[in-house]
């Protein structure tokens, strides 16, 4: 070989690697980009386990140039929704990452940071028709070359929760899933559901709500609908405008960052299926007999567990709790307490939970509670964590009376039981707690006998 030959082959095998470590991002645009106006381009990034960091860009026309991109595996799709600023998602990365850990499948990342860059909202709603045909498209040039139409799943965000409608509708309802996280409200409230997501656009639908009085959609879409503590005001998001931007997106962004928790399985979130968050807080909603032996549907990711029963069932509508950041899955119990005051007593309970150093509260105080002489009182109590061995127990009764006498709780008795875990319920007996003063004590396994 002469040096020539060499050096040229060599030039080859640089090239050749330069290709393979060549990464395609998401689109990055400003404000300024926002301001003119952007046309529609769209751009598909493929993710999957051999290339889980690296995103290559999908041809529209050959699928056959991505070797990579294997149609007998599940493929997801995620799709973005409105960027006023044009900048990429800040949950991109995780959710590819995180979903590629869950599933052997394709991960398809759908760009269309260019149409969706617009201060003009109404010309970026327009677009949304064009990107879920161009979708619509190219998934059928999938299931041509061997893909399976239930395999699909897609994960829309805000506006991306209708495309994801639009296209399951140009499929008939055939795509395995749709999620949608916080769907957009304004332009699609009052739309016919030709004009908008619909739990008929695929096998098994899932919404998320949790800006319904603002960026987001209040009605439920979907075979299950959550509504994550109430599906309005999320806690600690900001609850003043002078937070600036914050004050506008942190509640409609809460829906993905509650989705990647449950992807990650950082904790488990148990939803309670209920007519109203009013009832789901005044604990009538517990029973989970329904469900079988797997109890109330999980939120998230897993919730596809439950597609049976709940398709069974019909329209869904589910509440849970949060803590104001992650890990943000609370722990609920069922407390009951029954007193022997002669009068009836109105107020609030606080519970602490303590074990192996750790402490977990929970506050019962969306509503003063009757308690009445033999009577069992029903609380939900919901603790930013869970205590896998409680040794001891605090209790704290409250009136919210200023200016009136101090009075007592005479708890006949107290029990806790866990609603995730078929823990052995937690009891006490005969304890005497003085208004606004924290009692303490080791509980007991309960007795087999009921109240």
């Amino acid at each position: 070989m002469s040096l020539w030959q060499y050096l040229t082959t060599l030039l080859l095998i640089a090239v050749q690697l330069c290709k393979v470590q060549t990464c395609d991002n998401f689109t990055d645009l400003d404000l300024a980009h926002s301001i003119i106006g952007t046309d529609l381009r769209i751009r598909l990034l493929l993710y999957t386990n051999s290339t889980a960091t690296c995103g290559s860009l999908v041809s529209h026309t050959n699928l056959l140039a991505h070797p990579q991109f294997n149609m007998s595996r599940p493929t997801t799709f995620v799709v973005h929704g409105y960027r006023p600023t044009g900048s990429p998602p800040m949950w991109l990365h995780n959710i590819t990452q995180l979903l590629l850990v869950r599933t052997d499948g394709n991960v398809i990342v759908v760009d269309w940071n260019h149409g969706a860059t617009n201060v003009n909202y109404f010309k970026v709603v327009e677009n949304t028709h064009k990107v879920a045909d161009n979708l619509t498209a190219f998934i059928k040039m999938m299931q041509e070359s061997g893909a399976s139409l239930s395999s699909i799943h897609m994960i829309g965000v805000s506006l991306g929760a209708h495309i994801s409608g639009f296209v399951g509708a140009n499929l008939n309802g055939a795509i395995g899933r749709i999620t949608a996280l916080d769907p957009a409200g304004p332009q699609f409230t009052g739309a016919t559901p030709n004009n908008r997501l619909d739990a008929k656009d695929a096998q098994f639908v899932d919404v998320l709500h949790t800006d319904m009085d603002a960026l987001g959609f209040r009605e439920p879409l979907g075979h299950i609908d959550f509504y994550a503590n109430g599906g309005a005001d999320q806690p600690g998001c900001p609850k003043t405008i002078f937070s600036g931007t914050a004050y506008f997106k942190c509640d409609h962004q809460r829906s993905v960052l509650l989705y990647l928790d449950s992807l990650s399985r950082t904790c488990f979130t148990r939803s309670f299926p209920c007519s109203s968050y009013k009832d789901f807080l005044n604990g009538n909603c517990m029973n989970c007999e329904q469900f079988g032996e797997d109890g109330c549907p999980a939120f998230g990711y897993d919730v596809i567990e439950w597609k049976d029963v709940l398709l069974r069932l019909g329209q869904t509508k589910a509440y849970f709790t949060t803590n104001k950041e992650t890990p943000f899955c609370m722990t609920n119990y069922k407390v009951e307490v029954v007193i022997w005051n002669q009068v009836e007593r109105w107020g609030y309970i606080t519970v602490k939970l303590h074990g192996n150093g750790e402490e977990a509260v929970a506050t019962i105080d969306h509503k003063a509670s009757n308690f009445q002489k033999y009577k069992n009182t029903w609380l939900f109590a919901q603790f930013d964590k869970d205590v896998k061995s409680v040794n001891k127990v605090s209790l704290t009764f409250s009136t919210g009376n200023v200016f009136k006498p101090k009075y007592k709780l005479r708890i006949l008795q107290v029990r806790l039981t866990h609603l995730e875990r078929r823990d052995r319920p937690l009891c006490r007996y005969d304890i005497i707690l003085e208004e606004n003063k924290e009692d303490t004590f080791r509980p007991i396994p309960c007795e087999d006998s009921n109240f």
